[in-house]
């Protein structure tokens, strides 16, 4: 009898465990490319981004991605192995099985070493602690991506800090085959170096310098403009306002001002480009814009017998903190560097509706004007208008959008008054202004993928200014809580003391 039903409880547990083991198979089947991953940090920084999604997405084709990371790397090194390995899995979970990746370690093994090395990957030298003694130690950790013919390499991974949006940039070069053309132009007689913006561009466009003297070819979706400094030649006007009633776009780094802070002369700008912007219900005032938040520049001071460069605030380098929220171009930024910007008025929009102004960026509400006579001294000593900063922001950067009366066609424009801002010798150095001039291009030709993915990627989180009352309030707060805390915390166990010396008399007598 105790036989037969030890059979029937065997025979009665296969069942359910048949069926959990189903399910489970199940279930593992389907989380290959349906999970979900719980992140807590505040820009989502270990779970790919609907911009990666969405780029993926448009994969048709196998695409293989081939590590070649050592092992046994020291610290941090060995974290962005595990790093890249986990946003890996995720780039091939969102992929529908199109994209495959393999980790090698080259290691000892001289065949994979070349491999790497025909691959774009080159060794570098670290310097690690093995068997108690500082040595150099010679790795790899490198990225290879391949689809159908085409390949793209990241030659070092050192840092996770802006990784996958290199990998998802990577990957969106390699499935966009018609790479959107674009134009840096110049005008009669201008001199200057962008060749750090142009790089930069060049990583994802096709890049072209236009004279303005010609015609603009049609395939040009949007040209840039820096620094004009005298008035457009008829046929260079004439060039510039057709490709714009064709629906062309424009990046205009513009500012009223000309200033040198090395001569510290300023001149006032007079050119018929200020018309243009002026049709797209942009104008720019005849001042300069000042602001506490600034940058510093080096003043040599005398410093008893020595004379030596003293850094000091400079308030006509405003850094820009303020963005407007609801433009998606800016809504991630953190700051921006601006040399010498003059401020933007919209008080001339046409009431027809064919223009539509939308503000980007902000002085702070510690900031003045200077106008008349521009006195560039940064030392508030001897120039007290680097000190008088007690007005509200000012506008300094705005987008536009107008629809031609000839043609209809709806054109873009995006002004910053900064007539530096792209030059290599101002803010085309600056690499926050970079995510700032690659988020406007892609915005101007309609490509919106990489945006949110590039201010996520920011590292630069300046802490929020405060006021100088704020500042001593909490200096003060500071200060006294601790010690009323230690104070209220001795009277607490003094009292607690007292009360248990009384209850132990009254229980003894």
């Amino acid at each position: 009898m105790e036989i037969k039903q030890k059979f029937e409880w065997k025979k009665s547990l296969v069942g359910p465990a048949g069926v959990v083991l189903v399910i489970l198979i199940i279930l593992n089947l389907i989380s290959r490319n349906w999970f979900g991953r719980i992140d807590f940090t505040k820009e989502k920084m270990y779970t790919l981004s609907e911009s990666s999604r969405s780029v993926v997405e448009k994969i048709e084709d196998l695409m293989t991605m081939k590590v070649y990371f050592s092992g046994n790397l020291p610290g941090q090194y060995g974290n962005n192995r595990r790093f890249l390995q986990d946003i890996l899995e995720e780039y091939a979970a969102f992929s529908r099985g199109n994209i495959r990746f393999q980790f090698y370690k080259p290691g000892d093994n001289e065949e994979l070493e070349q491999e790497a090395q025909q691959a774009g990957i080159q060794p570098v030298q670290l310097q690690v602690i093995e068997n108690d003694k500082m040595e150099i130690k010679r790795v790899f950790m490198g990225l290879a991506i391949n689809y159908q013919d085409e390949k793209e390499v990241i030659p070092v991974i050192q840092t996770t800090t802006g990784l996958e949006y290199e990998i998802t940039t990577k990957i969106k070069r390699l499935v966009d085959t018609n790479k959107p053309v674009l134009a840096i132009a110049k005008t009669k007689g201008q001199v200057i170096e962008n060749r750090i913006i142009s790089s930069l561009l060049q990583q994802r466009y096709t890049v072209r310098n236009v004279d303005l003297q010609n015609s603009i070819e049609d395939n040009i979706e949007l040209i840039l403009v820096n620094g004009v400094e005298d008035s457009l030649q008829e046929n260079e006007r004439k060039n510039l306002e057709t490709f714009l009633n064709q629906g062309g776009n424009i990046f205009l780094a513009q500012s009223r001002i000309k200033s040198d802070l090395q001569s510290q002369q300023a001149s006032v700008i007079s050119s018929n480009i200020f018309e243009v912007a002026a049709s797209y219900g942009l104008d720019l005032q005849t001042n300069l814009v000042l602001d506490k938040i600034c940058g510093r520049v080096n003043v040599q001071q005398n410093m008893g017998f020595i004379r030596m460069n003293v850094p000091m605030a400079y308030p006509l380098l405003p850094i820009v903190r303020d963005f407007n929220k609801d433009e998606v171009l800016v809504s991630g930024l953190e700051q921006v560097q601006l040399f010498f910007a003059s401020e933007i008025r919209t008080d001339s929009i046409p009431q027809d509706g064919s223009v539509n102004v939308s503000p980007l960026m902000y002085s702070s509400n510690r900031s003045s004007l200077m106008s008349g006579y521009f006195n560039l001294h940064p030392d508030p000593k001897t120039n007290p208008a680097m000190v008088n900063l007690n007005q509200p922001k000012k506008l300094l950067a705005a987008r536009s959008e107008r629809s031609s009366p000839e043609s209809g066609f709806l054109s873009q424009m995006i002004l910053v008054s900064d007539s530096r801002f792209l030059a290599d010798d101002g803010g085309g150095a600056s690499p926050e202004n970079h995510i700032f001039v690659m988020n406007a291009v892609d915005f101007l030709l309609g490509d919106k993928e990489l945006i949110a993915l590039r201010s996520r990627e920011i590292t630069n989180r300046p802490l929020a200014e405060i006021e100088d009352s704020a500042k001593a309030w909490w200096k003060w707060f500071n200060m006294v809580l601790p010690t009323l805390l230690v104070v209220g915390f001795g009277i607490f166990r003094l009292k607690r003391s007292q009360a248990r010396s009384k209850m132990l008399e009254e229980f003894y007598g």
